[in-house]
């Protein structure tokens, strides 16, 4: 399985973007992901911009998500809410189509005991409107997360279990 995935925090030291990792570390040998370096990149949407006349960061960053199997986003929560970056990438992939049937897996977490709710609420939203293809294990939220990871290693077995899940809730799908 070859899967792209991004995060939607522009911070280095990202919690949300460190599990991400950590997620991707527990893939089983053969799969490969691709973590996109940062969402920043990319310029703010314009409906009034045709797909084919985006600009070529954003041509690439379409191809990277129609190329892979799985799309997997990771989404912290800033103002009871998706961060606007994210926001802006995914509207980029609207009227392109590169997530329409894809499968696809939202990963949030949050210091909070919600786990990111409010943001993986409104992640979803916006990736079912795009027709994205999210079997139920891999829609997540991690609660308390500084207290399952140390130094951006996983340290809680059942978290790692529903990562795992994760993983294998995407594969079920191809």
């Amino acid at each position: 399985m070859e899967i792209f995935a991004v995060s939607g925090s522009l911070r280095p030291q990202s919690t949300v973007t460190a599990l991400l990792r950590a997620a991707v570390a527990l893939l089983p040998e053969g799969d490969h992901a691709e973590i996109h370096p940062s969402l920043a990149e990319l310029p703010f949407f314009d409906p009034a911009i045709e797909p084919d006349d985006a600009p070529d960061v954003v041509q690439e960053f379409r191809a990277r998500v129609e190329a892979a199997d799985a799309f997997v986003v990771a989404a912290p929560e800033y103002a009871a809410g998706m961060p606007g970056v994210l926001k802006n990438a995914l509207e980029w992939l609207v009227g392109s189509g590169e997530v329409y049937e894809k499968p696809t897996a939202v990963l949030t977490a949050s210091p909070n005991p919600g786990g990111g709710a409010r943001s993986r609420s409104w992640t979803v939203e916006t990736l079912t409107i795009m027709s994205a293809d999210m079997p139920g294990d891999a829609v997540l939220g991690v609660p308390l997360v500084r207290s399952v990871m140390a130094d951006g290693v996983l340290n809680d077995e059942a978290t790692i279990a529903r990562l795992r899940a994760m993983w294998d809730a995407l594969r079920a799908k191809l």
